[in-house]
């Protein structure tokens, strides 16, 4: 999506601001002992008093208001019986819709106490980000984000996962642009425009740098490397871009 009214710019807003108290919600109250199902049900009741819609319910009939991942889940966890532990990698991951405008934004981070490097690679996909927005600017490559994800990732002797990408957001849930890669692509050279709307979504790995869908259809797994997300909606304007999930 290109934003170019007041009214994009206010119906963005509003459902990035709906979206990410979502996720900071489900944030707070991912403690020891509660379930992933219990999480997502407190989801679904924040959605409907915003007067908001899930996007995954809704645009794809995803089993689940939200995606809880949780350790070597990566992206797209099933809301379960699951129940959360001391030391859990979890990923909460919130999308929606109102006003026929979308938002989708992501976090990963660790339960109480837990392993260092699991800390180590949450705060690096953070920084990822960080360093992936400061290259988020009208007349830029595409594959500039790209870039300052990947060495990021290497400065930390991590690396990044290829084959789940951030992507165009805005009046759908995933549109053009279809992917944000977290390396970088020479021939990745599609430029930036001024109002383009982009869900960017740095994901940091331990060691693989794919991960597989499992056998339910929607989660997606490592075998043996742990991996953390880090994603907001953003805006691209001459001015900076605006992330409208914080």
């Amino acid at each position: 999506m290109i934003a170019k009214t007041e009214e994009d710019f206010k119906g963005l807003k509003e459902i990035g601001k709906i979206c990410g108290a979502i996720r900071n919600e489900l944030v707070l109250r991912t403690k020891p002992g509660i379930t992933t199902k219990e999480l997502d049900e407190i989801a679904g009741r924040m959605f409907e008093d915003a007067g908001a819609l899930s996007a995954p319910k809704g645009e794809y009939d995803f089993p689940g208001y939200t995606c809880i991942s949780v350790n070597e889940e990566v992206a797209h966890g099933i809301p379960g019986g699951r129940i959360i532990q001391e030391g859990d990698l979890v990923n909460i991951d919130v999308s929606g819709s109102k006003d026929g405008y979308f938002a989708d934004t992501g976090i990963s981070f660790v339960v109480g106490q837990g392993e260092e490097i699991l800390q180590k690679i949450c705060d690096v996909a953070k920084e990822a980000f960080d360093a992936g927005l400061e290259k988020a600017k009208p007349g830029a490559k595409k594959s500039a984000l790209g870039k300052a994800v990947q060495n990021v990732a290497k400065k930390h002797g991590l690396t990044v996962i290829k084959n789940l990408t951030g992507h165009g957001v805005g009046r759908s849930i995933h549109e053009a642009p279809d992917h944000i890669f977290n390396y970088f692509s020479r021939w990745d050279d599609e430029i930036l425009k001024e109002g383009m709307v982009i869900a960017f979504e740095p994901f940091i790995s331990t060691l693989e740098e794919e991960v597989y869908q499992s056998n339910d259809g929607w989660t997606y797994l490592t075998d043996d490397s742990f991996v953390a997300q880090y994603e907001h909606t953003i805006i691209l304007t001459k001015e900076g871009p605006i992330v409208t999930t914080l």
